[in-house]
């Protein structure tokens, strides 16, 4: 790729760089130079309800839109709603459009369109598909208006539409939504959102270029979090990958990029020293969690008691520290599903695992009656983040006792492998080392170590009969304080189980130029708000 190569034989040529820069006059930089963001991998696939990556989800952020948005202090607020009602039984929303929402060919956005999207998302999202088994109806009554009618109480309605990570419910014109099935990749990418993707320009892996969307009409309320406002000042962005950290860190500093959606954390020491630079600071929903994804149908973790032996080994403060991050982008130990600083953040039934011990797991290992049976531990080397934290976690599992097969591998074929239901003999697996952030982790309907419980349709196939009218009680519930009470049994039962054991909460911030005035710091990427200043 061309452009790659321009960026590494430019840092590599610092000399030149006065001279050379961008390629462009320095006067005319400031109005001209495009909003360059080097995202964390590729950009591969275009369509936000069949991908599951985040890069596919930042690209949506910037071409389709939302019914409603969180804000910075996770309240849901409209956004292409007008604004809704909702029936004395609450069992009927009424949504109502707001005036003058274009697709990027110029046709007006109707109700039908919405209708259309909602339903295509809750074919294939896990809190979309709790909804859409709630709903009796779901209906456009014209242009602008539609009506969502529940069989049953659904206390999360508002909360499901906002969901701000994968999968999230954007919006497309019913003629695309209504004809393509959700496990199939859109064939046209048409949205209502602030940018135009430029299609011709794409480079899939590699680099994205999109215009700034002149129908677009923001909300009159200023930008604040994925809420309010999305004006663009920009007139061109990019999208653009750099695998390699020490070159990512060196192309930021010397302005050939504007914006790193993750900062090597290697290279953080350095870049904080940086008055160029801006790093962010994440916390809570934006945090990311380290954890263990294990095969519940599979021998040795098919037994509760070695599950519950391994959990004892594990030490989050540990794991947590092999990134060598400063005080306040880490938490010693957290023990909520639905990470430590969120909404609906528990530790309740954490008691016993507190304080991580490998002779009391060591000991718990040899009364579970474990037989020595291998465990494929399955270690994708090439991901910055889980990398150096799978190595501790691998080491602590050896040291307990457990005969550990650690097969270091690439991200995709881990994920691939990690798909298989043989046993270990046949390909199968045993543990595999993740991270997810609080915008999948903070909701119990889409947190995967406790949404798919006994639906058999998620890799680690966990099953606790006793969660499953939990999940149901805070579906149906409405009330935010017994939401949390319910959640805190549901914690004390995830734990209990071992469903999905952490590995430990951190932050891994993004930092940008200093240049770039009104950044929203969010957790992820949003490039709307965002001003070069003036030179």
């Amino acid at each position: 790729m061309q452009l790659r190569k321009w960026l590494r034989r430019t840092v590599l040529a610092s000399a030149l760089l006065a001279t050379v820069g961008m390629g462009a006059p320095a006067a005319a930089q400031p109005a001209e130079k495009p909003l360059r963001l080097v995202i964390n991998v590729g950009l591969q696939v275009l369509d936000p309800i069949v991908g599951t990556s985040f890069v596919t989800r930042n690209f949506a952020y910037m071409v389709f839109d939302t019914l409603v948005a969180m804000d910075s202090k996770g309240d849901i607020k409209p956004q292409m709603l007008e604004g809704w009602r909702v029936s004395d039984d609450g069992l009927t929303y009424t949504f109502t459009l707001r005036p003058g929402l274009e697709w990027h060919d110029g046709k007006p956005v109707t109700a039908e369109d919405c209708v259309a999207s909602i339903k295509r998302w809750g074919g294939r999202d896990s809190t979309g598909r709790r909804l859409m088994a709630a709903t009796r109806e779901l209906r456009a009554e014209g242009e602008n208006r539609f009506v969502l009618q529940l069989a049953r109480p659904f206390g999360g309605v508002i909360d499901a539409l906002a969901k701000p990570s994968i999968h999230v419910p954007f919006m497309m014109p019913a003629r695309i939504a209504g004809s393509t099935p959700p496990t199939e990749a859109v064939k046209e990418i048409m949205g209502s959102g602030p940018f135009l993707f430029v299609k011709e320009e794409w480079v899939p892996g590699e680099k994205t270029v999109f215009r700034r969307n002149p129908r677009y009409q923001p909300r009159s309320e200023p930008a604040d979090g994925l809420a309010g406002g999305k004006v663009v000042h920009i007139g061109r962005a990019e999208f653009i990958n750099i695998n390699d950290p020490a070159t990512r860190a060196a192309a930021l500093q010397n302005g050939e990029v504007d914006y790193l959606e993750y900062a090597p954390l290697d290279f953080l020491p350095v870049l904080s020293r940086d008055r160029n630079l801006t790093i962010a600071k994440p916390g809570g929903i934006a945090q990311i969690m380290g954890g263990l994804a294990l095969n519940h149908a599979q021998p040795p973790f098919n037994n509760l008691k070695v599950r519950q032996a391994l959990q004892m080994a594990l030490d989050q403060g540990e794991t947590v520290a092999v990134h060598g991050l400063p005080d306040g982008m880490f938490r010693p130990i957290c023990q909520s599903m639905t990470m430590c600083g969120t909404r609906y953040s528990s530790e309740a039934g954490s008691e016993g695992i507190r304080q991580p011990n490998i002779e009391r797991a060591r000991q718990m290992l040899k009364e579970s009656g474990y037989n020595n049976e291998r465990v494929v531990f399955l270690h994708p080397a090439d991901s910055a983040l889980i990398n150096p934290m799978a190595m501790v976690v691998a080491d602590r599992m050896k040291r307990m006792g457990l005969n550990v097969d650690q097969q270091t591998l690439d991200w995709a074929t881990a994920a691939q492998r990690w798909l298989s239901k043989e046993p270990v003999e046949k390909g199968g697996w045993s543990a595999v080392p993740v991270v997810y952030t609080g915008f999948d982790l903070s909701d119990p309907l889409s947190n995967v170590g406790i949404s798919y419980n006994c639906t058999g349709s998620a890799p680690w196939l966990y099953c606790d009969e006793q969660l499953t009218p939990l999940l149901r009680q805070f579906e149906a519930e409405a009330d935010l304080e017994k939401r949390k009470q319910i959640m805190a049994e549901i914690n004390r039962h995830a734990l209990a189980n071992v469903n999905f054991p952490l590995t430990g909460q951190f932050s891994s911030p993004a930092v940008w130029r200093s240049e770039l005035q009104g950044v929203i710091d969010f957790g992820f990427p949003v490039l709307w708000n965002i001003r070069r200043a003036a030179r």
